[in-house]
């Protein structure tokens, strides 16, 4: 036998050779198990493995939550620290600033409102960055938008039928 089919059962699938049919014309499994499954029982099947990805999805979104809560957690206190270390080094700069200045021009408090003028405009040029950075900050992307598509999904299935 050369292994061409010749008719009758093929051996390679097990099933009857339909002349003419395709891969695509055989049912996939989910079909065979639709013609052989009541209605009720397949609503309640989707019904299941419908609260069954909505309650993956939102274990996933808890997950993701915390995972970023701990990492805002670690970076906001890394930051704190850094803040402190950098408040005692500014507020030494600027006592010798203030002393330095006041020597030039022989006035420690006109050398301290100087001092504190300079510290202002540093101040709110910080905060108008930092109100813009918090401006920019999105919720959790991936879990947002996979609860979306949610809803496509179900309707592409409904208009298949």
């Amino acid at each position: 036998m050369s292994g061409a089919y010749t008719g009758g059962v093929d051996p390679r699938t097990g099933g009857a050779h339909v002349a003419g049919a395709t891969a695509s014309d055989t049912p996939t499994p989910s079909e065979q198990q639709a013609a052989n499954t009541s209605l009720g029982d397949l609503v309640a099947e989707v019904s299941r493995d419908f609260s069954t990805l909505m309650r993956q999805e939102v274990e996933l979104a808890k997950a993701e939550a915390t995972q970023s809560a701990k990492r805002a957690g670690k970076g906001a206190g890394m930051y704190g620290g850094a803040g402190v270390a950098g408040w005692f080094v500014l507020l030494f700069l600027s006592i010798a600033l203030w002393w330095g200045l006041g020597d030039l021009i022989d006035s420690l408090g006109w050398s301290a409102v100087i001092v504190a003028v300079i510290w202002g405009i540093v101040a709110a040029v910080l905060y108008f960055t930092g109100k813009k950075e918090f401006e920019r900050v999105q919720g959790m992307p991936r879990t947002a938008d996979s609860l979306k598509r949610i809803p496509d999904a179900i309707k592409r299935n409904e208009e298949n039928r």
